[in-house]
């Protein structure tokens, strides 16, 4: 029996390392993104690139160019035409008397912005009821489910079985039943458990709930598909009733959880036109997972007029052409006069965005972070706390939330503009994920969401450097590879 001098397998391994960093390089992507996985691939010989494959590879562009023919074809039709009710800034200003004179001029950027970037018209006629926690949330939509009368649109990163997810279950089941057109996406990897207990899924199948996964592909294309997730909280009634924020189906999200107890988040419900947008980006997804094509004028209902409030729908994903919510969260932040509130659970910003904040802050700019104290990811969380610790070092404002743990995800810029949703800030969420915010800018509204901030503060307290600064050599260690691996988390 013969076997390669050890040398040459050496060789073999060191020529095929460098060749797999050579090809990750020329994928001309963010430099950070692209050295953390050379080192993952140089560090972990064969785990790394398998690791790469499922989780490293952009295939986000090339996702975009599979669909876009799909999604053109979709935004086409003449009944969607006129739910979006124009496709330039100027057919806009025209139909819904948006005048640039009538806003601040940060507010009409980020209007243009968002427009210019993705599928979201600006909607003058909302009515917004917002939840600050779970229970109050669930009370709600609850009644609301059971009142429908024509469908139900529900959009999940994760539905866990659980108290809660057992009530919305009975309800669908009960709807089905009455004739009323139920269909359900969750997300695979967000929603794993469901795959322990099938039973739970197929009860609502076989009372006629249309019942669909994010990731469709099958073995081994599914491996290049895992590290792009579905994140979105979705929930449309008789296109009439939205529901959308950072609230996902899990008794966790109803003050539940052993570890945290109280579970802050965000959540809106809306009525007025923009819950057309939340249908449109629902009915894209559907779509793109089951090829039929939700365009009859029911899911677009006559609406009357519902209230004054002021906001655009923004997705964004492999599905979307561009990274909305992250372009309007770094433009917001750049131009702030006043102040930058955030509220998110996981904070891992790209350079841009840091850079962004630190600026400010050096400026003059009140930056104010609330973070929690206690995290669910621990990695994550080892990560953000050295982001965290370099922007008090540039004079921002950082507060541990002490309460129970906070999910929310908010971006709140100079009292003119409050963004609520799913996207967290982190580069996951910024680049990968598919997400959906509520760019938000009545007065009202975003008066309202200002006080929630501060009401939070109240449960808040302020961490200073020495706080989170590691102070030993394996500390400082240990945060500085979390943080080097935080771009691939």
């Amino acid at each position: 029996m013969h076997f390669f001098p050890t040398g040459i397998i050496v060789s073999i391994f060191v020529f095929f390392t460098l060749f797999i960093c050579i090809l990750i390089s020329m994928e001309n992507r963010d430099p950070q993104k692209t050295l953390s996985w050379i080192l993952v691939i140089t560090l972990l010989p064969g785990v790394g690139f398998v690791l790469y494959l499922m989780f490293g590879k952009n295939v986000r562009k090339r996702r975009w160019e599979k669909v876009k023919k799909k999604i053109g074809h979709y935004l086409s039709n003449e009944e969607i035409k006129k739910v979006i009710n124009a496709s330039s800034l100027e057919e806009l200003k025209k139909s819904l008397n948006f005048e640039k004179e009538n806003f601040d001029p940060a507010d009409y950027r980020i209007m243009k912005l968002v427009l210019n970037s993705g599928i979201a018209p600006v909607t003058f006629d909302n009515e917004v009821m917002i939840f600050t926690e779970g229970e109050s949330k669930f009370a709600q939509m609850l009644k609301d489910l059971a009142n429908a009368k024509h469908y139900i649109h529900l959009e999940y990163f994760i539905i866990r079985q659980s108290e809660i997810a057992d009530k919305i279950r009975d309800v669908l089941i009960k709807k089905a039943q009455d004739g009323v057109k139920v269909r359900i996406l969750y997300d695979d990897l967000g929603s794993w458990k469901l795959y322990l207990n099938p039973k739970y899924l197929e009860e609502m199948r076989q009372a006629g709930c249309e019942v669909v996964s994010f990731v469709q592909e099958k073995f081994p294309a599914i491996f290049f598909s895992l590290n792009y997730r579905d994140h979105r909280k979705i929930c449309v009634i008789d296109g009439e009733i939205g529901y959308v924020g950072g609230i996902n189906i899990g008794d966790e999200y109803v003050h539940k959880s052993r570890k945290f107890g109280f579970w802050r988040d965000t959540h809106l419900r809306i009525r007025g036109s923009a819950v057309y947008m939340l249908q449109v980006i629902f009915a894209l997804g559907w779509y793109l997972r089951t090829e039929e094509m939700l365009i009859e004028s029911k899911y677009f209902p006559p609406l009357e007029h519902k209230g004054s409030g002021i906001m655009q729908i923004a997705a964004s994903g492999a599905d979307t052409p561009a990274a909305t919510i992250y372009q309007a969260y770094f433009y917001a932040i750049a131009q702030a006069r006043e102040s930058i509130y955030i509220e998110t659970p996981y904070f891992i910003p790209d350079e841009a965005i840091l850079t962004a904040l630190k600026s400010a802050a050096m400026a003059g700019v009140d930056v104010r972070i609330i973070f929690p104290e206690k995290s669910d990811h621990y990695f994550v969380h080892i990560a953000s706390l050295s982001y965290l610790e370099e922007l008090l070092k540039f004079g921002a404002k950082v507060h541990f939330y002490e309460k129970g743990f906070i999910h929310s995800k908010m971006v709140l810029v100079d009292k003119e503009i409050v963004s609520v949703g799913t996207a967290n800030m982190d580069i996951r969420s910024f680049m990968l994920n598919s997400e959906i915010n509520a760019f938000i800018y009545d007065a009202e509204t975003v008066d309202q969401l200002y006080q929630t901030f501060y009401e939070d503060i109240q449960e808040c307290r302020p961490v200073r450097i020495e706080d989170i600064a590691r102070k030993t050599f394996i500390g400082r260690l240990w945060q500085s590879i979390c943080r080097l691996f935080s771009p691939v988390m």
